[in-house]
């Protein structure tokens, strides 16, 4: 287990692949944690250097009470990179973890070459719906949503999977407060301004039956940055590189490779 002072919490990270190797980081979504990405790492060319880490309030790194912002989930990242004297990358975010890529590479464009944005967009649903669910977690824990989110997350086959309970089990256990700190990051924050100035290689991918993040979502914010494309796993959820890893490392590998060296 790794773990380091950023920002002013202990973050929890891990490095697989190269050391030497060009650097690629990944940030988990909302209710889960770097073990999100434990089946596609294996998928992935062996020359580059994949660093994970758990994004503020969740699996290993420390929970501060909330709200917290995607500002604030920005500069968690940028201090473990400038701690680790790592950069620049290329940024693979899911959900949450595709906005903080966003602010990222447009705070500190020499920190990122590259974006993945993965089931993410430059706004997620609205201030409202963000504040029923999190009034809905204060009085009933996050168990009383648990079948709607895994519903969200995973496509109609992979639902029945054995796997799923584990999945669920991992939401369940995620500090209530670290939930609720980035539910409310996800209920004020809208990228969609300085999303729109970004000119960096850009790869979106989208499943077909996400239903936290439909695909009409992802290709929106795509169409934002200049060059981007989308791509969309047919038959996966708002989790794909769970559920269909082999596919999902389809689409990432030549992405990886085209900007190694860009």
């Amino acid at each position: 287990m790794k773990v380091l002072t950023a920002n002013g919490i202990a973050m929890h990270w891990c490095e697989d692949g190269n050391p030497d190797g060009v650097p690629v980081i990944f940030a988990n979504s909302l209710g889960t944690d770097l073990r999100m990405w434990d089946q596609l790492l294996p998928l992935l060319p062996g020359e580059f250097r994949y660093l994970r880490y758990d994004v503020r309030g969740h699996g290993l790194t420390q929970v501060s009470e909330g709200p917290y912002s995607i500002d604030m989930l920005v500069a968690d990242v940028e201090a473990l990179l400038e701690t680790l004297q790592v950069g620049p990358v290329i940024f693979v975010g899911l959900s949450i973890g595709g906005m903080i890529g966003q602010g990222l590479a447009a705070l500190r464009p020499d920190l990122v070459k590259a974006l993945v944005l993965s089931n993410s967009a430059a706004c997620m649903g609205n201030e409202s719906m963000w504040d029923a669910r999190i009034e809905q977690i204060k009085k009933g824990g996050i168990e009383v949503l648990a079948d709607a989110i895994l519903d969200r997350w995973f496509g109609s086959e992979f639902i029945e999977s054995p796997q799923v309970p584990a999945w669920r089990a991992l939401l369940t256990r995620t500090p209530q407060a670290g939930y609720l700190g980035c539910c409310a990051a996800l209920a004020v924050a809208d990228l969609t301004a300085s999303t729109s100035q970004l000119r960096l290689p850009t790869l979106g991918i989208a499943g077909s039956e996400d239903g936290a993040s439909p695909p009409e979502l992802i290709e929106a914010t795509c169409k934002l940055i200049d060059g981007a494309t989308c791509h969309i796993i047919p038959g996966a959820g708002h989790i794909p590189c769970i559920e269909k890893p082999e596919e999902y490392a389809a689409i990432l590998t030549p992405f990886l490779k085209e900007h190694a060296n860009a």
